[in-house]
């Protein structure tokens, strides 16, 4: 049930270090829990089922490499799923380009009417037909677009892994017209990236497809595609020339935002502060960190991931995670070398780019939350099925080049026989 049966150890190890923290952090939370200052009510917590939900955030999705895996029988299915994703990436992003002309007409009021700090902050009560909490003040120079998740971060990171969903149907897909339509996706990526205003998406988003180019090496098949990539270069161009205003506020935002806080500090400062606040060599708690835990008991916002996990399990449970990491980054390195079809291969190196960049990734927390958390492990499953497709389309081919032979041969010793 564990693919790959490399992940095995560091997988054991990793919920060990887990089952440790449950059981001797989380369980003593709950029965002994902390002296409350005096005067001051004690918090309503539920430790232990923190634990277990913040376990199942941490390691849940796990599983799923293995149910790619199996689910994935052929080439037809694996083209099924690719194209698939490519489609849902191209309906989304049409509809957050829709939920932004709603919202500059007008249609929409978003928070435009909205007073003092309510000006900045995402409201559900401004939603614009679908998708979540949303801020739309243009008059401040403040958007925040959710396009079709619960919260514009989660559709930030949505336009991040739809980066490299496009880039690799695009350029591996056996059939030109969905090389086409994957290439229009990955526009469609880019616009929204802009006008969501996303500043990690409109800063990633570029910088996922250049190292997507190098890493792959398509680089130097980029003479196939330049009559595709002027066409969509074009439309992007009318696009960016048609409103020079949101774009210019997106890039000074950007800018504003990087020499307020550059990330590589905040990452160190997230580092230092967590570092001196983890109750222990195992954490603080499983949950303790983790949104979606609040329910059963006042949690602490850590806005990176590595520190996140380290405040949670502690520098056990941080090593052993990272070993997980590093094991599976390997393991698909390796798997995706192994298959000879360019096509396939090619879709495989983006798939492992994609899972080398989320696995070393601790600037905000994708592996945490949906839709990262999901593709991650998704992604795995394709990459390792990869090899055993390609073996397969390989003896498939021998086989019919085996039979056209024998048929041939029969018709010639029926032809000399006559």
């Amino acid at each position: 049930m564990i693919i790959p049966e490399g992940i095995k150890t560091p997988l054991y190890i990793l919920l060990g270090s887990c089952i440790i923290t449950l059981l001797f952090v989380n369980a003593g939370q709950q029965f002994n829990p902390p002296p409350v200052a005096l005067f001051k009510t004690p918090p309503k917590e539920f430790p232990i089922g923190m634990g277990i939900l913040g376990l199942k955030v941490f390691l849940g999705y796990v599983p799923l490499i293995g149910c790619v895996y199996y689910l994935i029988r052929s080439k037809r299915d694996f083209l099924f799923v690719s194209r698939l994703q490519i489609v849902l990436i191209l309906v989304a992003c049409v509809l957050g380009f829709i939920q932004y002309l709603l919202l500059l007409t007008g249609i929409c009021e978003g928070t435009r009417n909205a007073e003092g700090a309510a000006l900045f902050k995402a409201s559900l009560e401004a939603r614009c037909f679908f998708g979540g909490s949303l801020v739309y003040s243009p008059s401040q120079g403040m958007i925040r677009l959710p396009g079709t998740f619960v919260a514009p971060w989660q559709w930030a990171w949505f336009l991040i892994s739809s980066t490299f969903f496009t880039f690799a149907t695009g350029f591996s897909d056996p059939a030109i017209i969905w090389r086409i339509i994957s290439l229009a996706s990955m526009t469609s990526v880019f616009i929204n990236a802009v006008i969501s205003g996303q500043r990690i998406a409109l800063a990633l988003v570029p910088v996922c497809f250049v190292m997507l180019l190098v890493l792959t090496g398509q680089i130097g098949n980029l003479k196939r595609f330049i009559p595709i990539f002027v066409g969509l270069a074009i439309l992007l161009g009318i696009a960016i020339v048609s409103n020079p205003t949101v774009v210019q506020e997106r890039m000074d935002s950007f800018i504003a935002r990087w020499n307020a806080s550059p990330p590589y500090e905040f990452i160190v400062q997230q580092f230092e502060e967590n570092w001196k606040s983890v109750d222990g060599l195992f954490g603080s708690g499983l949950g303790r960190a983790t949104n979606s835990a609040r329910a059963m008991g006042p949690t602490k916002l850590v806005e990176t991931y590595y520190p996140k996990v380290m405040y949670e399990v502690g520098i056990f449970g941080l090593l052993g995670f990272i070993g997980l990491v590093t094991t599976l980054t390997i393991i698909c390195f390796r798997q995706y070398r192994l298959v000879k079809n360019r096509n396939f291969r090619s879709y495989g190196a983006a798939m492992w780019v994609f899972i080398l960049f989320i696995s070393y990734n601790t600037y905000y927390y994708p592996l945490d939350v949906d839709p990262v958390a999901v593709y991650y492990w998704f992604s795995a499953g394709i990459l390792l099925k990869l090899p055993v497709i390609d073996k397969m389309e390989r003896q498939q081919q021998l086989g019919d080049k085996g039979d056209k032979r024998d048929k041939g041969e029969n018709i010639k010793l029926t032809t000399t026989n006559n």
